[in-house]
């Protein structure tokens, strides 16, 4: 019997997904399955764009590339990438190429997908109708390509994302990420409003802002402005405004890309009309799929219902089950906008006098949550910022569990043991990935077919490598599944993804191969030497920390911060905050301090929270000159490093003060001065237990307790994580302070993860753990580490003397467009 021809025009996400099932169902046998693409590659993962847009990932990495060229080989499918179809001859059942190649089928599929919507806007498009230089938008790898090519250029820093929408946030995060000036400028009212309300859009703008992103909303952009040149200058808006930008993007939505089903003859109305089956209307043998497709009147911009259609026609044309049918698809969208987990489902808000909403709503720390119910149904429901109860509130969505009495405990644990809410209680057709359409019975499956750990189950299934956002999820499942057999995974311990070695490892073989560079670590130790983006920052944080000074520095390897040693702002500034040890000045640092302020017009000085005085709004090409007039060292306030030691005044002035911790803080200061570390470690010496110096809630805090004895607490926070220190150790002098402190750093500093906060370290590693190895020096280390953290403290040089011979000719020159930032009020 001779195999059928299957043909699919699309090689993107839901064409690939459909060839799949269609496999998966014994297609091999009864189809020649062909495959045509527009784009030269295989098939990958778009979501996954923003993360290579943002430096998070490349376009070689393994999580964006869903089905490599090997796959098709291997799968016998026939693949023309690069080619474009240009028309279908649905009564010869055949369809010509732009290449002039014509390709047969005897069932054809169309999953053509959709394209970048672009408003009616002067300037966008030249004479022959594609995009004029500067603007792009954000659908594929081109796109991205471009968006980074000119980012990376020198003389382009300002760019206009015009859409508040998912795909909008996402590439102003990423441009913002690679240095540029961002501003998104959104119609609607607020950001998102496809999927939240005025209130859910209000905090997520917040949050947004905190990254350094102006928006603007309620405006609509009318024209691109250009120079003489053709070089863009900025938009305007309706209503006359201008804003100055030299790089254009736009995401304003997308639509389905029709064109060739309509000139096919093909009923059409806002995409592809298709049955429950997906055919097409009035066809037998042409069926489409995904975000062209119209069904029952609506269209999905979604991956989740492309997954469920996927389903349907693959049981439809292989005839696993003709009866299967399509009824639509009942969104939950689940998703990080710029690193922000973002939930929402069904309406957003009460359309009844009897509809029941609860709503909680606390900007502050960006967090709103909200739930509508009528007649003892959830019909809707919003997260922004936790979504932690997502689990519950998609199976009480989709009317698989009851709701509880109180409604609030939809939205909060109250107390006791959530019933209906763990892994253990999701139904195997829950979906656990929206990003991949991988439900909860995929991934007990997988468990039970080999899969020994979480990586492993990722790979097979791609759960968690979308967006990210359900990554724990994905983990408890499958911890569930294994009911603890699963294996430990390895690659959990490598400092970066790209190497697989632990930290102390890595930190041995840099050592053993004398390797001083970020390049060379890739060269000679990352998988066929291949750089990773994401690997760069903390690669050259632990060179820091192994060589100190006689690290080799590659300027791309650092954040800005890192390059200019200040803490870059929301309008391109930088703060500059000088060290007081422990908290304490004199009158002719205050004197300095007061005549820079004056001299270079900052616009605000404030005391900080670590004893400090911060000088906000200074000019990056002004930073030499500022240091060189303090004429005090570097306080840290910008790096992943010991920031400072904050002190109460202790016995020589408090009634209450049992020791001097004002002198010991400021020893302690002297010492462990700008240390590289895994992240911000902060301290604090209290010199009576009243704690005014919050030293219990620091990553190290040291407390005065009589008779010349200190306690030393790790591993406390008082940020957005709030968390005791733990009692390393009660010790009887302040020498002793300082080598157990200091020790305690330097084990932190090789063992730490990338960005991890000893508020985690500690309890990762356990408390009684760090006793065995820094006091009672069970591994026999405890001596090199005091050596190497003297090391270090030999090699500190204080960053700030740079003024003098900068790293680059660009280190410090005129950075970003300033923005005028609200008046401080005199009060």
């Amino acid at each position: 019997m001779t195999a059928r021809k299957l043909l699919v025009i699309g090689n993107g996400m839901a064409g690939a997904r459909a060839v799949e099932e269609i496999i998966s169902r014994g297609g091999r046998d009864l189809f020649d399955i062909t495959m045509i693409g527009d784009e030269p590659y295989g098939n990958y993962n778009r979501i996954m764009l923003s993360h290579v847009l943002a430096g998070e990932a490349t376009i070689d990495d393994d999580d964006l590339l869903l089905n490599p060229m090997s796959w098709y080989r291997e799968n016998g499918v026939t693949l023309h990438a690069g080619d474009r179809v240009v028309r279908v001859d649905r009564f010869a059942k055949h369809v010509e190429c732009e290449s002039g190649r014509i390709v047969g089928y005897d069932v054809l599929v169309i999953a053509t997908g959709s394209t970048s919507f672009f408003p009616n806007i002067d300037g966008l498009r030249g004479t022959d109708g594609h995009l004029l230089p500067g603007v792009f938008g954000f659908r594929n790898i081109e796109d991205t390509n471009g968006m980074l090519q000119l980012a990376h250029s020198r003389d382009k820093t300002h760019a206009v994302v015009i859409g508040g929408g998912l795909l909008g946030l996402e590439a102003a995060y990423g441009l913002r990420t690679q240095g540029l000036e961002v501003e998104v400028v959104h119609s609607p009212g607020h950001l998102m409003n496809q999927q939240l309300d005025e209130r859910g859009g209000r905090v997520l703008r917040k949050e947004i802002e905190k990254l350094g992103i102006r928006v603007h909303t309620g405006a609509r952009t009318t024209a691109v402005l250009r120079d003489e040149e053709g070089s863009i200058t900025g938009v305007e808006f309706a209503d006359g405004a201008r804003l100055g930008a030299d790089m254009v993007v736009v995401a304003a939505g997308i639509r389905p890309s029709t064109e060739l089903a309509r000139s096919a003859g093909l009923v059409v109305e806002r995409g592809v009309v298709v049955d429950d089956q997906m055919r097409c209307e009035d066809e037998s043998a042409i069926f489409a799929v995904g975000e062209c497709v119209q069904h029952r009147g609506e269209v999905y911009g979604l991956v989740a219902p492309v997954w469920e259609q996927s389903v349907v026609l693959a049981d439809v044309v292989t005839g696993a089950d003709p009866r299967a049918a399509y009824l639509g698809s009942r969104i939950t969208t689940k998703l990080k906008v710029a690193g922000i987990d973002v939930a929402a489902m069904g309406v957003k808000g009460p359309e009844r006098e009897d509809d029941e909403f609860v709503q909680f709503y606390e900007p502050s720390t960006g967090v709103y949550k909200s739930v509508v119910v009528r007649e003892g149904k959830l019909i809707g429901a919003m997260l922004l910022g936790d979504i932690s109860k997502i689990g519950f509130l998609s199976q009480a969505f989709d009317d698989k569990v009851e709701l509880p009495e109180e409604r609030i405990s939809m939205l909060f644990d109250l107390g006791g043991a959530p019933a209906g809410q763990g892994a253990a209680d999701l139904a195997d057709d829950a979906q656990v990935c929206n990003c991949n359409g991988v439900t909860k019975g995929a991934i007990v499956a997988c468990v039970e077919h080999g899969a020994k750990s979480l990586t492993d189950v990722m790979a097979r299934t791609r759960a968690g490598k979308g967006c990210g956002s359900c990554k724990a999820l994905v983990g408890e499942v499958v911890a569930c599944a294994a009911d603890g057999a699963l294996e430990s995974d390895p690659a959990a311990d490598w400092y970066v993804p790209c190497i697989p070695l632990s930290k102390p490892d890595l930190i041995t073989e840099i050592r053993a191969r004398d390797l001083r560079a970020v390049s060379q670590v890739f060269a000679e130790l990352a998988a066929g030497g291949q750089e990773d983006a994401t690997a760069k920052m903390p690669l050259a944080s632990l060179l820091r920390t192994v060589w100190g000074p006689d690290w080799v520095d590659e300027r791309g390897a650092l954040f800005i911060n890192d390059r200019v040693h200040a803490n870059i702002q929301r309008d391109g500034t930088f703060s500059v905050v000088p060290q007081m040890k422990g908290g304490v000045t004199t009158p002719e640092q205050l004197r300095k301090i007061a005549d820079v302020a004056d001299k270079y017009q900052v616009p605000m000085v404030k005391v900080t929270g670590g004893q400090r005085i911060d000088l906000l709004g200074i000019k990056k090409e002004d930073l030499p000159k500022v240091w060189g007039d303090l004429g005090m060292p570097s306080g840290f306030a910008y790096g992943k490093s010991m920031r400072t030691v904050k002190t109460c005044v202790g016995s020589d002035f408090c009634r209450y003060g049992l020791d001097d911790s004002t002198a010991l803080g400021i020893r302690m200061e002297e010492r462990l001065q700008g240390l590289e570390c895994p992240a911000k470690l902060k301290m604090a010496v209290a010199g009576c237990p009243r704690n005014c110096s919050e030293a219990l809630c620091k990553d190290l805090g040291v407390v005065a307790v009589g008779d010349g004895r200190w306690e030393i607490y790790v591993g406390g926070a008082a940020g957005a994580h709030i968390r005791k220190g733990d009692l390393l150790a009660t010790v009887g002098s302040a020498d002793e302070v300082l080598r157990l402190a200091g020790r305690f750093v330097q084990y932190y500093r090789e063992n730490g993860r990338w960005l991890e906060r000893t508020y985690d370290f500690v309890p990762r590693v356990g408390l009684d753990a760090l006793r065995a190895v820094l006091i009672d020096d069970s591994d026999g280390i405890a001596a090199r580490l005091d050596e190497r953290l003297q090391q270090s403290v030999d090699g500190y040089r204080d960053p700030w003397l740079e003024r003098t011979e900068p790293r680059s000719p660009a280190q410090f020159a005129p950075a970003l467009p300033l923005l005028p930032l609200p008046q401080v009020p005199v009060r």
